[in-house]
């Protein structure tokens, strides 16, 4: 007996999805082919979309909508470093990086105050760096890269375009529907598994591409790209420096021979590259002479639903 047409789109589409993830089980790169994303003076009259042409279901205008949302609710739940020294150095050197950039939207730089280490970007432009990772940079021109990278991912757009992928995921995951003895029932596992490893693909693809084009923004910026290289080699956690089957990132040593290669071959050789300023001294003293941050809570609160006193 025939089936629905459901359970054709659904096979066809996770049979797509599988073929694209083992096709491609190495550490993709960006994708480098256009000359356009190749051309340093290009940058700024670019549109670099999504990479590898994948489509965003989010306008421009959704996204600065919904980054206003997300990173108001994430602001509520992590300790932010209100300093207005901080935050006007900040702004600048974002504001330098942006300019320098394919980003169609606006930058926004906030610091958590955790002695962790980790960067992140949210849809919108907000970008999220800790009080732990800023202690770490050495130069001004190891800041600039890190927030150079989270330019690039807002320029890539990855998080409304992975946000997209996931929409076109679960619609790869409808449960056939088929009438007659056998049918797809025994495919749930291997298409599963295609999601999964197709997901993965596009992961490490973005992670790369935040690579690729974060270097540009630094060298078009004034900043020597090598600093690029000392930040991925200074912050990078130890654990992750090999990295995992299921894991976005490659190996360090094969992504900084990446890095290395795109100095070598794209960016024009010159003279006079900024590594470091009287500023980001400045900065790095007053970070020093912050108080430290306050412990956060080692177990989480219960509020009683009727506003008495929490236990």
């Amino acid at each position: 007996m025939k089936s629905f047409p459901t359970k054709s789109y659904c096979f066809f589409l996770q049979f797509a999805l599988l073929i694209s993830a083992l096709a491609n089980p190495t550490y993709s790169s960006a994708e480098k082919n256009r000359k356009t994303d190749r051309d340093i003076d290009a940058i700024g009259h670019r549109v670099i979309g999504y990479p590898t042409g994948r489509s965003n279901w989010y306008s421009l205008a959704k996204e600065e909508d919904l980054g206003a949302q997300v990173s108001a609710a994430y602001e509520k739940s992590v300790p932010l470093l209100r300093d207005s020294v901080m935050e006007t150095y900040l702004d600048r050197l974002g504001n330098v990086i942006a300019r320098n950039s394919d980003t169609q939207l606006p930058i926004s730089i906030r610091v958590i105050d955790s002695d962790d280490s980790y960067a992140l970007t949210l849809p919108g432009g907000h970008q999220y760096l800790t009080r732990g990772l800023l202690r770490q940079l050495q130069n001004e021109g190891e800041l600039a890269a890190a927030i150079a990278r989270g330019v690039a991912h807002t320029a890539l757009r990855s998080v409304t375009g992975e946000l997209t992928r996931a929409n076109l995921l679960n619609l790869a995951s409808i449960p056939e529907i088929s009438v007659g003895p056998g049918g797809m029932a025994n495919s749930t596992a291997s298409s599963s598994l295609g999601i999964r490893l197709a997901d993965l693909d596009f992961r490490r693809k973005d992670e790369s591409a935040a690579d690729y084009f974060g270097i540009q923004y630094l060298y078009k910026s004034g900043y020597a790209p090598e600093c690029f290289i000392s930040f991925i080699e200074k912050v990078w956690h130890p654990a992750a420096r090999n990295a995992q089957a299921f894991s976005p990132f490659a190996p360090l040593q094969d992504r900084l021979n990446v890095l290395q290669k795109e100095i070598r071959e794209i960016l024009p050789a010159r003279g006079g590259a900024i590594t470091d300023t009287g500023a980001f001294e400045s900065f790095r003293k007053h970070l020093a002479n912050l108080p430290p941050p306050k412990p956060l809570p080692t177990q989480p609160i219960l509020i009683r639903s009727d506003s008495q006193e929490p236990n």
